[in-house]
């Protein structure tokens, strides 16, 4: 009897560190940085190229699942809070690893006037170090990114609380360009 309890208490602790290991933090892409390239499809068919966005700032967000109610309630606050960051001359494109239709029903459902992408190979996603990999299951991290108009990730946001994050993101994009610069070499205090 010691011993099965042995042998199931080792199983459990090394599912538990298998599952830990899957949830730590990847390699980060660090402020400054080239943006990883991307040709992913959107709600209507259209393939999205990072150079499709050169000489514009690019608000890129990665959301776990379309219709789930913290990717919903993130996007309607892009939604209702667009012509704050097309004012700041921002595009948004959201990027789930959901399959090519469901970006489409959802956008209609919601009636988002953004672009939203399919990444259901999960690669850009993991080229921005925002997949999380749960072995038969893989989601988009809560991630934004700013990238510069030049292709650079200007700012990166890794806690994303998506009642809020809108506003965050538009006041470091308004600092980014008054500033004139990324924010990894803005003055403390500016983002």
């Amino acid at each position: 009897m010691t011993k099965l309890m042995l042998g199931g208490l080792a199983a459990l602790l090394v599912l538990a560190s298998a599952v830990l290991w899957m949830l730590r933090p990847g390699s980060q892409r660090v402020e400054g940085s080239t943006a990883p390239d991307f040709a992913l499809q959107d709600q209507n068919g259209k393939i999205h190229r990072l150079g499709d966005y050169a000489g514009r700032w690019l608000v890129l967000y990665f959301y776990p699942r379309d219709d789930t109610p913290g990717c919903t309630q993130e996007a309607c606050r892009v939604r209702d809070d667009i012509g704050v960051l097309g004012d700041l001359n921002a595009a948004v494109v959201g990027v789930s690893v959901d399959d090519a239709g469901s970006p489409a029903d959802f956008a209609r459902k919601y009636r988002l006037p953004f672009t939203l992408l399919s990444d259901p190979g999960g690669r850009t996603a993991a080229a921005y170090d925002s997949l999380l990999n749960l072995g038969l299951v893989r989601f988009a991290r809560r991630h934004t990114f700013i990238i510069s108009p030049d292709g650079r990730i200007a700012a990166r946001f890794d806690k994303v609380d998506p009642a809020r994050h809108v506003e965050e993101v538009a006041r470091t994009l308004r600092a980014l360009q008054h500033a004139g610069m990324t924010r990894a070499t803005l003055p403390t205090g500016l983002s």
